[in-house]
């Protein structure tokens, strides 16, 4: 044999193992860690679903500070005094409340869209 023919040989060899070593790997069962994650203590919830959980609970914050921005603008409102500046601020800050609450929902829907639209393209 020759100096390439055995270079040639031990790279095919290098790179078969390197292909072959992790499809052995998992051919023990698709386990991914959820045993040691479930003996320390970690929940096995799917990663899709947490996600979602996490986009769920960050819309809500969201949209708590958009009824607190609303009620601001409607306490100002009414101790305004009649003070026409006041009011014009009052009502900004009710508008500005309100568009932003809009627009949480609708990103609220779409995210939610998204989810399940991940989710059931990527379920058996």
């Amino acid at each position: 044999m020759t100096k390439k023919t055995l270079k040639n040989l031990a790279i095919g060899t290098v790179t078969l193992s390197l292909v072959a070593v992790p499809m052995l790997a998992l051919a023990a069962g698709p386990d991914l860690g959820l045993n040691y994650a479930t003996a320390i203590g970690l929940g096995t919830q799917d990663v899709r679903t947490t996600v979602s959980n996490v986009i769920k609970a960050f819309m809500g914050l969201l949209g708590i500070v958009a009824v607190v921005i609303i009620l601001l603008g409607g306490f100002k409102w009414m101790t305004a005094g009649g003070s026409e500046e006041k009011v014009g601020e009052a009502k900004k800050l009710i508008i500005s409340g309100i568009i932003g609450l809009v627009i949480i929902m609708m990103s609220y829907a779409i995210a939610q869209f998204v989810v399940n639209a991940i989710v059931n393209g990527t379920s058996g």
